[in-house]
């Protein structure tokens, strides 16, 4: 028996026990000992030398060699020959002479590089190994062992890799120690210098909605859809739910036998209180079932603002609001509308100040009485504009108006917009407003003239504005909602970025006489 193969065959054996221990390739393995063997020999024979390790496959021997490439000139001695010395060796132009090199014998600090060369490369290996496997599995509950706890983050032994809880992803006043079994949500898989990175959590929505994926057969099945999660983790939370067979309660599938399947969340989010909510097409219906256990009185729905008005009783505004407005921000969440609480006697007062206000704007502008200002009112006319772009027709069916009224109405409105807008055109004119700001999306001339008179004269002084300030300005032309303000705030800005993305020529930019 040839006893020199003995090192060679434990060295394949180290390979192969590395190999099933790292789950890693054991190719990966064999490559990461080259490298360490080639940086012991380019320790010995020169490091600005091409000195490469090869091992056999099979028996495990290693060959060293040194290369040198043959190039019409040289730069480098240490690693190239010219083609009348490659000749010599009977080598051509772009091959390596391959010149065997005496094994090394590793002392004590070549073999300890060794080592650290193969373990950060079996550790590279191990992490892209580790990417591969976690990449496509964002979107997964895991069970995992708690690895390290510290104050800001908690280590997660997945068993092949490891994951990352940050606090911000963490039940607020829960502790983890090491050793601890912990369940969470693969949220992102990222690669990064240190090697990649499975961020999980405990506080996302979706987490959730996985837990009642594994709780409730129906709805791992499709049976019952979740369309909704809304979470103040540890706390509170609602989700909203459907089924697809009119025979299977949603609800109550998902509440379980005497409670046991949401219970079972409840359990796993630390008593965090889980309200289920039936999910409506209709969005009055679903906003009512959302703010449960409040009972609503009325809803009035903004469509355009995505904004929806909820008139409670009086004694039902604390249960509807919640505690520190956390009911309400829920089923703002859940639904996806902006929801406004008022108690009745609330409604009721600003209706009266709406009426009042409507109604002397009608007296003073059309020069009317009282009584035709409140039916006009009471017909949900806002504006002096309504009722001039209303048909005579129209105006005359209302309850006491006739057409000579009507017609006498339309005329006064008319008469009335168009000497508003010569008059408000030429103040626009005094005060130097550019037609940019004239033109612009959303805003009426009444609006610009307001904005005018407080020193927003361009596009660009309107750009600049946040929604505060221009809801500061506008409130008395009824804007109100702090997402219309956005809206008309980003449309003005929206010169800015088309600007900015005009594409440059550079052909033109080579030819300039400032060009380089």
């Amino acid at each position: 028996m040839d006893t020199s193969s003995i090192p060679g065959l434990e060295l394949m054996q180290i390979a192969d026990v590395v190999a099933r221990e790292k789950s890693i390739d054991r190719e990966e393995v064999i490559i990461a000992m080259e490298e360490a063997i080639q940086k012991a020999g380019r320790s010995k024979y020169g490091n600005d030398r091409d000195i490469r390790a090869m091992i056999d496959r099979k028996t495990g021997s290693i060959h060293l060699e040194r290369w040198t490439e043959v190039v019409e000139e040289v730069e480098n001695d240490e690693t190239q020959m010219t083609v009348t010395e490659g000749t010599k060796h009977q080598v051509g132009l772009g091959e390596f002479l391959r010149q065997p090199l005496p094994p090394i014998e590793f002392g004590r600090i070549a073999a300890q590089t060794a080592k650290q060369v193969i373990s950060q490369k079996v550790r590279e290996a191990e992490r892209a190994r580790q990417y591969q496997e976690y990449k496509d599995r964002v979107g997964e509950v895991v069970i995992g062992t708690v690895k390290r706890a510290e104050s800001y983050s908690i280590t997660v032994d997945l068993g092949r890799a490891e994951g990352v809880i940050r606090r911000d992803q963490m039940i607020p006043r829960e502790n983890f120690n090491q050793g601890d079994r912990v369940r969470a949500y693969i949220v992102d898989v990222r690669e990064e210098p240190r090697g990649p990175q499975i961020f999980l959590s405990r506080a996302a929505n979706e987490f959730m909605a996985k837990l009642f994926v594994q709780e409730v057969p129906e709805i791992y099945d499709g049976i019952i859809e979740i369309k909704a999660v809304a979470r103040e983790p540890g706390s509170r939370a609602k989700i909203s739910v459907v089924s697809r067979d009119s025979s299977i309660d949603p609800v109550g599938a998902c509440v379980g036998l005497r409670g046991s399947r949401v219970q079972a969340v409840v359990g796993e989010l630390q008593g965090e209180k889980i309200e289920i909510i039936p999910f409506s097409e209709d969005p009055v219906t679903f906003i009512v079932n959302a703010l449960a256990p409040a009972e609503v009185a009325k809803v009035v729905v903004d469509e355009v603002a995505g904004r929806v008005e909820v008139v409670v009783p009086d004694e039902q505004l604390s249960l509807a609001i919640g505690r520190r407005g956390q009911n309400v921000r829920l089923a703002s969440q859940l639904t996806g509308w902006y929801i406004d609480i008022l108690t009745e006697a609330e409604e009721s007062e600003r209706r009266q100040e709406e009426f009042k206000t409507r109604s002397t704007r009608f007296i003073e502008a059309l020069n009317i009485d009282d009584v035709i200002a409140h039916l006009l009112v009471a017909e949900g006319f806002v504006s002096v504009e309504d009722i001039a772009a209303t048909s005579i027709f129209e105006l005359s069916t209302i309850q006491g108006f006739d057409e000579d009224i009507a017609t006498e109405l339309n005329n006064r409105a008319v008469e009335f917009v168009e000497a508003e807008t010569v008059r408000i055109e030429g103040e626009l004119t005094r005060l130097n407003v550019k037609d940019d700001l004239k033109e612009a999306e959303y805003l009426s001339l009444q609006m610009v003239l307001t904005l005018a008179e407080n020193s927003i004269l361009c596009l660009d002084d309107l750009a600049e504005l946040d929604s505060e300030e221009l809801l500061g300005f506008l409130g008395e032309h009824g804007l109100e909602d702090e997402a219309a303000a956005g809206e008309i705030i980003m449309a003005a800005r929206a010169h800015w970025f088309a600007d900015e993305e005009t594409p440059t020529d550079d052909s033109e930019a080579d030819a300039s006489p400032d060009a380089g």
